[in-house]
């Protein structure tokens, strides 16, 4: 028991990552019809890397049947298993500016486990309304209200200067896992999990690719 302890916490944050990208190509599979799947026949059909997917896979058990590959629906059930997706989770939302209002009404949140169950603002003209089924706080109750609905995931999507104050509410309301769409980062203590997504970044990561592609051509 202790080695698979110790075997979980050597895990590549990467490996788990690619959880994710799995179990979307499962998902299409069964969709398709198809039960059954080796590793080769996702790595052709999703560009994947075979070896990673084994290799992947095999950090949190054995899921394969040897000649065949795997059953499609039971290694969907397990990723969403170890992902924790066989529960709903409450998200908490910061900032209902233009990229905070478009989150607060992306659907597929619901669809992948995952329920805004409140939004706060610094905004007078929206704190108290109701959007569809989220109510909208004041920021300054923010711990309060997640200690109360005892929300330990939050979504951040406020300007870079507001974050870090954001960040320490947050903390102190004991949010253990924060989605950061602020360009800057966070400082939390170890049990927090921040995962950040810059568009700024990916956009000039796109722009690299696309220079290059034309200095080729």
């Amino acid at each position: 028991m202790k080695s698979q302890r110790l075997a979980r916490h050597r895990i590549p944050e990467r490996a788990i990552t690619r959880l994710s990208i799995y179990l979307r190509c499962l998902e299409e599979l069964l969709a398709d019809g198809t039960l059954a799947v080796s590793s080769q026949q996702l790595a052709e059909r999703f560009g994947l890397n075979s070896a990673q997917v084994r290799k992947d896979l095999a950090y949190f058990g054995q899921f394969g049947v040897r000649g065949l590959g795997y059953y499609t629906g039971e290694l969907k059930g397990n990723l969403e298993r170890i992902l924790g997706l066989n529960q709903q989770w409450e998200v908490a939302l910061v900032g209902l500016g233009n990229l905070g209002s478009a989150l607060l009404n992306y659907r597929g949140f619901r669809q992948r486990g995952f329920r805004l169950a409140a939004a706060f603002d610094n905004d007078p003209s929206k704190v108290g309304m109701r959007i569809g089924r989220v109510p909208v706080f004041d920021v300054e109750r923010i711990v309060p209200v997640l200690k109360r609905r005892r929300i330990k995931m939050a979504v951040i999507a406020v300007p870079a200067a507001a974050a870090q104050a954001v960040t320490d509410q947050l903390v102190a309301a004991g949010v253990n896992a924060i989605l950061n769409f602020a360009p800057t980062q966070l400082s939390v203590p170890k049990r927090v999990k921040v995962q950040n997504v810059d568009l700024s970044v990916m956009l000039k990561t796109l722009s690299f690719y696309t220079a290059r592609s034309a200095r080729a051509s």
